[in-house]
């Protein structure tokens, strides 16, 4: 497939910038799509690599506008839909936002893309869907849990997609990937709080859990996934995992951590960060075999080794002095909302 020009929905957020920066990079013509807000702000796009800057249009408005998505998506030949609500615990007292956004959402980049002969849809899901593995590693027809709103409204949202290709022919692929992480995660996520905690001097770490596992993403990975899956005509239809097949429980990402900022640190159980007992995940770990034989795809980070390479990238970008006073964060807290929905014709800054 030959792709001219890309709309990537939740190009504000932490995947999204680095997609959009990726794909400038090669040369694609990309149309941003971001989070409309009072504030005029573009997210992480804000704070763009200089050789990025004025290369991308921007969009400002919002998924759940079914107008707008499809203005959006005019002249375009693909589109990289990663704009959602992902916060587990904000989805257990505001479910309505998830079903808005992420069902909805959906919906209307599927519409769009049908009335306009979209070439390629690369539609985005989540290790979460899973829940707790029943088995491992995980191949991409492992059951689907809902063990939390926000999870249940990616299973109605990959179902939607599933139903557009199989239904109208609707070129989609589904890309799940598993805990993605890197530069401009929020620390709200674990392993950027394990960091930011460590680097604000604390020896004692406030975190939930520490027995659950999880197949950790680095995000070039998974920016190179988007990219093969948006490429691959193979692909059209499947669902496929963006994981490294490698398993590590949380308790021994804080003690790797610990070890790469060469310091010693006791774990704190906190009932705030906490899920209620069944929605929990305990178990995550993915097979990948799929994304290889599909897409040519393999992590670069794979591995305890690859693993520890992400860390220390991810750990250099956290205790940046210049990372940590832009906004968005507020005493070494990450506190920017990725709450990706986008619109309007503009240049980067």
């Amino acid at each position: 497939m030959t792709v001219k020009k890309v709309l990537i929905t939740g190009a504000d957020g932490f995947i999204g910038s680095h997609l959009t920066e990726t794909m400038i990079r090669r040369g694609f013509d990309v149309r941003a799509f971001v989070l409309y807000n009072s504030f005029n702000s573009w997210g992480w796009l804000d704070h763009c690599a200089a050789e990025v800057k004025g290369q991308f249009e921007v969009f400002a408005g919002d998924v759940r506008d079914p107008h707008g998505v499809q203005e959006a998506m005019k002249g375009c030949d693909a589109v990289l839909h990663l704009a959602a609500l992902i916060g587990i615990p904000y989805s257990y007292h505001s479910p309505d936002t998830y079903v808005d956004t992420n069902i909805k959402g959906t919906l209307n980049v599927l519409q769009a893309a049908r009335q306009l002969d979209v070439s390629r849809v690369i539609h985005t899901s989540t290790s979460e869907v899973y829940g707790s593995a029943q088995f491992v590693p995980i191949v991409e027809t492992h059951p689907l849990q809902g063990q939390s709103p926000y999870s249940a409204s990616k299973i109605a949202a990959d179902q939607m997609a599933h139903a557009f290709w199989a239904s109208f022919g609707t070129p989609v692929v589904t890309i799940r990937p598993f805990n993605t992480y890197g530069p401009r995660q929020s620390a709200r996520a674990v392993i950027p709080s394990i960091v930011t905690q460590i680097a604000s001097g604390r020896r004692e770490l406030r975190l939930g859990a520490t027995t659950p596992t999880r197949d950790f993403n680095f995000v070039n990975d998974t920016v190179a996934g988007f990219i093969a899956a948006m490429e691959s005509d193979r692909a059209i239809g499947e669902v496929i995992n963006l994981g490294s097949n490698f398993e590590i429980s949380i308790g021994d990402t804080v003690q790797v951590i610990a070890d790469l900022m060469q310091t010693s640190v006791q774990i704190i159980a906190d009932e705030q960060r906490q899920r209620p007992n069944a929605s929990e995940v305990h178990r995550l770990w993915a097979s990948n075999d799929k994304a290889k034989q599909m897409l040519g795809w393999s992590p670069a980070y794979g591995g305890l080794e690859g693993f520890k390479k992400g860390l220390a990238e991810t750990i250099h970008w956290f205790t940046q002095i210049e990372n940590l006073n832009r906004p968005g964060f507020r005493g070494g807290q990450l506190v920017y909302v990725e709450t990706s929905v986008s619109f309007f014709p503009a240049s980067c800054r």
